[in-house]
């Protein structure tokens, strides 16, 4: 086993990371016993983070006691390996417009005290500032369906995230426009990126997920 970034690491050529509510699995995946400490093994098939790790993401700015600003939280498959890495000090605000995937977060939050549920619009960010008073946001992710992607993010980057802290958007092509060429679609979304960050790394995310870009930028 080797560390791949803080608290990822690799086991058997499989992403894993410690598991922080031992003997729990979230959606099905393995747990393993690895020198004496439980860690659960990070499918990248089913989050679009472990799958850019994958394909070769070299920064992952995330370490333990960070706070995370999670956009498009949903079931909470990825915030719970976000969960495992941040560890008891850190914390992970979900935010998520439906209620179903909500009720699904509830049942992880009950033994990962370390995931704050917020019910609300990703692209009204006013409407859950007072969740985040005072607190310092290391990192914004943000996995949402919808057109106007980079837009949401620049939103949330604006009043939420200082000069030097990170971002990562997993940018969903199809969503944004079923007509134009991929190509053009995620060039012009990385260019309404670049007025709130610099880019560091794009990592297009197929096996695993089709039609996605990954991008991780600084705050400008």
């Amino acid at each position: 086993m080797k560390e791949k970034h803080t608290r990822i690491l690799i086991h058997n050529s499989a992403l894993v990371t410690p598991n922080l509510a031992p003997g729990k699995r979230v959606y099905g995946e393995k747990l393993l016993n690895i020198q004496g400490k439980e860690f659960r093994e990070w499918n990248p098939f089913r989050s679009k983070l472990a799958a850019g790790i994958k394909n070769g993401l070299k920064q992952v700015p995330l370490a333990e006691g960070n706070k995370v600003l999670y956009l498009g939280v949903a079931e909470g498959t990825t915030a719970s390996h976000i969960s495992d890495i941040v560890g008891e000090k850190g914390v992970v605000f979900g935010v998520d417009i439906s209620e179903r995937t909500m009720r699904k977060l509830l049942q992880i939050c009950d033994d990962r005290e370390n995931i704050v549920p917020v019910v609300a619009d990703a692209g009204k960010p006013e409407e859950y500032a007072e969740y985040l008073e005072e607190q310092e946001i290391d990192l914004l992710y943000q996995d949402v369906s919808q057109r106007d992607q980079a837009s949401i993010f620049n939103k949330n980057a604006k009043q939420f995230l200082k000069k030097g802290k990170f971002g990562i958007i997993a940018l969903k092509g199809r969503s944004i426009s079923q007509k134009k060429n991929l190509g053009r679609v995620f060039a012009t979304e990385v260019k309404e990126l670049e007025k709130e960050f610099t880019i560091l790394e794009k990592i297009k995310l197929e096996p695993f997920e089709k039609e996605h870009l990954l991008v991780l930028g600084v705050k400008k």
